[in-house]
């Protein structure tokens, strides 16, 4: 469902850095990918690491702010905005979606409704938010594109999907359907559309074994978990991969 204008390879650097190129005429003028981690959420800003008013000889307090797999899933890859303001407006109980803008490029367009028939989100209809932004990686590394994870709802809700941009340089688009409820709804500018997640496709291959836990792996299992609950930070400090 993802569309892509057109298909091209070009040579590609050995380095591990992932490109965003756009057209001359466009830069500094549409909303640029920006890295997640530095673009948190206001809620999360705010939230205090510990609830003092929660804090208690039966409660340590902690909210999710100490919680690192969920920081970690917050602030992993790139964001890639709304290029510029669209305006969506929802009728007939999300059946149907008119959407306008004033910027000189195409901003949202349609998929056909017969494209995702029987789909959860029906009766709202699938639509295309139009990047302006070619993303390049080096080879053998692809990107993962979903909607931003623990991050406030829009009134909309990106497809997910994962293409080959070491050998894909158009621009992708995105594909969407409007989640809320019937109104008008003014999509600002520099608004965050998906997370751009980049991983090397081979270490994605993994072969798995089912199987019941050996004694040993049962030991160390009960051993990390006690470390978690007898002091606060032990993931964060012995668990978890430097980032």
């Amino acid at each position: 469902m993802f569309h892509f204008s057109q298909t091209s390879r070009s040579s590609q650097k050995t380095s591990r850095s992932i490109r965003f190129s756009c057209r001359p005429e466009d830069h500094g003028v549409i909303a640029p990918p920006v890295a997640a981690k530095t673009v948190l959420p206001d809620w999360f800003r705010k939230l205090p690491p510990v609830d003092q008013q929660q804090a208690s000889a039966t409660s340590n307090g902690l909210t999710v702010k100490r919680c690192m797999p969920f920081l970690d899933a917050m602030t992993t890859g790139w964001i890639l905005p709304l290029a510029a303001t669209v305006r969506l407006e929802i009728k007939d109980g999300g059946s149907a979606v008119d959407a306008g803008w004033e910027f000189d490029r195409v901003m949202v367009s349609n998929h056909g409704a017969h494209q995702v028939a029987g789909n959860p989100k029906e009766p709202a209809p699938p639509c295309k938010f139009h990047n302006y932004w070619s993303i390049r990686t080096p080879p053998g590394w692809s990107c993962l594109f979903l909607p931003p994870l623990n991050r406030p709802a829009q009134p909309f809700e990106c497809v997910a999907g994962i293409v080959d941009t070491d050998t894909y340089a158009a621009h992708i688009h995105f594909p969407f359907f409007a989640t809320a409820p019937d109104g008008l709804y003014v999509i600002e500018k520099a608004t965050p559309l998906v997370q751009v997640i980049p991983f090397r496709r081979e270490d994605s291959a993994l072969k798995a074994e089912i199987q019941a836990e050996t004694g040993a792996e049962a030991t160390e299992r009960e051993t990390v978990y006690r470390n978690t609950i007898a002091s606060e930070g032990w993931y964060r400090k012995w668990a978890r991969a430097a980032r």
